[in-house]
């Protein structure tokens, strides 16, 4: 029987905020100072959890990377004391681009609105 999708929504929340909780407050790494954790895709069967962030400063990216790499089995350590799941995911950590996409996306629309006329006023009725 397929699990509820309100389940699986609650355990990717929760283990967002662990994840976020423990960086924050657990390593000392600095190259884990500005990274956020966007949002945690666990699969079904909890065998693995995708683990997407981001760094406000896009030129301490791979140290943050490497940082994360380095720090996945204290994190899945505190995943697996916190939540008490049967299976503890093996955490995969993967950028999160939305940023760039959407930051690319407003400028594509940018361009192409800068080049229509202005809109005519409209008439009341």
């Amino acid at each position: 029987m397929p699990r509820s999708p309100n389940r699986g929504r609650r355990i990717n929340e929760s283990l967002r905020e662990v994840i976020a909780e423990t960086i924050q407050r657990e390593l000392s790494d600095p190259r884990l100072s500005l990274v956020t954790i966007t949002q945690v895709k666990a699969t079904e069967d909890m065998s693995e959890a995708q683990v997407f962030w981001t760094v406000y400063d896009r030129t301490a990216k791979d140290g943050a990377a490497k940082a994360l790499a380095s720090a996945s089995g204290v994190l899945q350590g505190r995943v697996g004391r916190e939540l008490r799941t049967r299976n503890t995911p093996h955490l995969r950590f993967v950028f999160d681009e939305f940023q760039d996409r959407a930051a690319h996306l407003a400028k594509l629309i940018d361009e192409v609105t800068a080049d229509l006329p202005p809109e005519a006023p409209k008439e009341s009725e």
